[in-house]
């Protein structure tokens, strides 16, 4: 018997100023951990004034996490300490594991119209893979499938599966599903979650139902958290609803969080901070 999941809890994403001063708003942060576990920030940052999002966020650490930027619209510059240069350009993802230590750069530069738009989740790692080595996943719009269902929803399959469809990103220990998914006006599109898994929406554009209740009926910048079971249900009405859905294997450890480090321990923290002052934060070297 199939079990549709249930709202647990509504938010709405709140204004903050992070980095070098950029403008955002945050669906998720520390205020719900361990609530959205394994994951453990979303951030939203669509803007169309340059001003609030051109002073980046200039170099920084991170330890014992996973950082994923999937950019809409614009261009965002990176580089890090192992020598790395890019861009994350509109429809792109980039997935990072910061693992044991890196520091990066990351600066949006919007598109011709000043037009920024993108989101940056963070997932956290176990104890056992904390200090594994950083990498990178840099996934171009091209290489993501795109499905179109028969009731006409659409869904960009960044990581998981639908149908026979699998997204690029793969084997990632937390085995999360990322996908962007539009349902047209007057449908309801079920979809299937893995039972145990952490399962959250956010919705980007337009309005929908979440439950199987109708209510309450849902719009841009409302975040939703489910409760527990093998399905999800979205119902729209006159108006389409595209929202990205996340889901992931929780890890059930502690965690102690302090600015872009996240480890178990507060004693593991000091030692991560000592070390980025002492200049011995970063294990992999340039290659």
């Amino acid at each position: 018997m199939t079990t549709a999941r249930k709202i647990h809890k509504v938010f709405k994403s709140k204004p903050v100023i992070e980095g070098a001063g950029v403008h955002l708003k945050r669906a998720l942060g520390l205020s719900e951990v361990p609530m959205f576990d394994p994951f453990l920030l979303l951030d939203d940052f669509r803007s169309n004034n340059p001003e609030h999002y051109l002073k980046g966020f200039p170099w920084h650490p991170h330890r014992g996490i996973e950082t994923i930027t999937y950019v809409l619209q614009g261009d965002v510059e990176h580089g890090d300490s192992m020598g790395n240069k890019g861009d994350i350009t509109s429809g792109d993802v980039q997935w990072m594991t910061a693992g044991s230590g890196i520091i990066h750069q990351e600066m949006p530069k919007g598109d011709a119209e000043g037009n920024m738009e993108g989101f940056q989740l963070w997932a956290n790692l176990p104890a056992s893979q904390k200090m594994m080595d950083p990498r990178y996943r840099d996934v171009k719009a091209d290489q993501i499938p795109s499905v179109r269902l028969e009731n006409g929803t659409e869904i960009k399959i960044i990581c998981g599966q639908v149908g026979d469809t699998k997204g690029p990103v793969r084997d990632i220990i937390i085995d999360p599903e990322y996908l962007d998914i539009t349902v047209p006006a007057q449908t309801a599109y079920p979809h299937p979650t893995k039972p145990g898994h952490t399962v959250f929406v956010y919705v980007i554009d337009g309005k929908g139902y979440f439950c199987e209740e109708r209510e309450p009926f849902l719009s841009n910048e409302n975040l939703v958290l489910f409760e527990d079971g093998d399905q999800i249900i979205v119902n729209t009405e006159d108006e389409a609803v595209r929202f990205l859905l996340i889901s992931g294997k929780p890890i059930r450890e502690p965690v102690a969080w302090q600015g872009p480090i996240v480890m178990n321990t507060d004693d593991e923290l000091r030692v991560a901070f000592d070390e980025y002052r002492e200049g011995t934060f970063v294990k992999q070297k340039k290659s």
